[in-house]
């Protein structure tokens, strides 16, 4: 895992529900894999992105949005 890449992890985790954070962990590590693999495109994130907020407590949706929209941006 990379720096940029912990740092999202820790900023996912705090937010994901609690019953829900073995899940979020697994869809991070998948997309980590993926990032690592070459394969993590806008595509997949279009994919992924309703899973992740499944699992996030739905007070911090909006800020979790605006870090993947962030992302996003970059790929």
């Amino acid at each position: 895992m990379n720096p940029g890449q912990k740092m999202f992890y820790d900023f996912f985790i705090e937010r994901a529900l609690e019953d829900k954070k073995d899940e979020a962990r697994g869809l991070l590590e998948e997309s980590f894999v993926r990032q690592a693999a070459g394969t993590f495109n806008m595509a997949y994130l279009q994919e992924i992105m309703p899973k992740f907020f499944s699992v996030v407590k739905p007070e911090a949706i909006d800020e979790v949005k605006e870090a993947m929209n962030h992302f996003a941006s970059r790929l």
